[in-house]
């Protein structure tokens, strides 16, 4: 019996789209194009991408698996809401990656990646200096995401990518927080130092001292979003 190639390939195409849906759609929560707990709309998501409802609805699987959407029967499908516990139980372990990461990295950095670092740093703040969120946020994520790969350790980027992923989506409106973006670079100085003098315990505590200043400026920011009239915080006082 000869295999059918034609179907193999319709499948194939079938799984590209959904895939290329899927990271649409990451893209747009990840930007904050949508409030958190916003319900979203298959009609509507396959009418702007120009797709049939169907790669939608499998790309809204996949980012529940992820923890970005939640899909609730006969309700719909919502952007993911953090609640206190949600946002202590990620800063914890967040925190744990980091630590492991500055021990693991920390005696074998070389000093063309703490230069690379160093650059990243300084990129981030001409953006902030023109103001410039937009590319801040992104360039960020990739100064941690390429920090975590500089280790080595592909089990520990793949931990730390999927929980970032949904840290992302639960900081996308801290980030841009009054004065919390300076300060979160200066952070990033003080761990390319911490890096740079491969002592993994110095390295590990500067990587903490990030994260830990990191769920600060969320509470804060959240708190301060709770009190605009209207509004009710996404993520409550602990």
């Amino acid at each position: 019996m000869k295999p059918n190639y034609s179907s193999q390939i319709q499948i194939l195409r079938s799984q590209s789209l959904v895939s290329a849906v899927q990271q649409e759609i990451y893209t747009m929560l990840l930007q904050g194009q949508f409030e958190m707990g916003q319900k979203l709309s298959e009609a509507a998501l396959a009418s702007s991408l120009g797709v049939s409802r169907g790669p939608v609805r499998e790309a809204f699987r996949a980012l529940e698996e992820a923890g970005l959407v939640t899909i609730s029967k006969n309700r719909g499908v919502f952007v993911r809401e953090f609640t206190p516990k949600d946002v202590r139980d990620l800063y914890d372990i967040r925190m744990g990656l980091d630590e492991m990461t500055g021990r693991l990295l920390a005696p074998r950095i070389t000093n063309e990646q703490v230069a690379e670092l160093e650059a990243m740093v300084q990129t981030m703040q001409q953006m902030l200096d023109r103001d410039d969120l937009t590319n801040y946020f992104p360039q960020n994520i990739e100064f941690h995401d390429r920090i975590v790969r500089m280790t080595g350790n592909d089990k520990l980027v793949g931990l730390y990518r999927r929980l970032t992923d949904e840290m992302h989506l639960m900081r996308r409106r801290s980030i841009a927080q009054g004065g919390g973006t300076l300060i979160s670079n200066e952070e990033h100085r003080d761990i390319v130092a911490a890096l740079a003098t491969r002592d993994p315990e110095t390295a590990a505590r500067a990587m903490r001292a990030h994260g830990a200043g990191g769920y600060r400026r969320l509470l804060l920011a959240t708190r301060e979003f709770a009190e605009q009239p209207g509004r009710a915080a996404s993520v409550a006082e602990s």
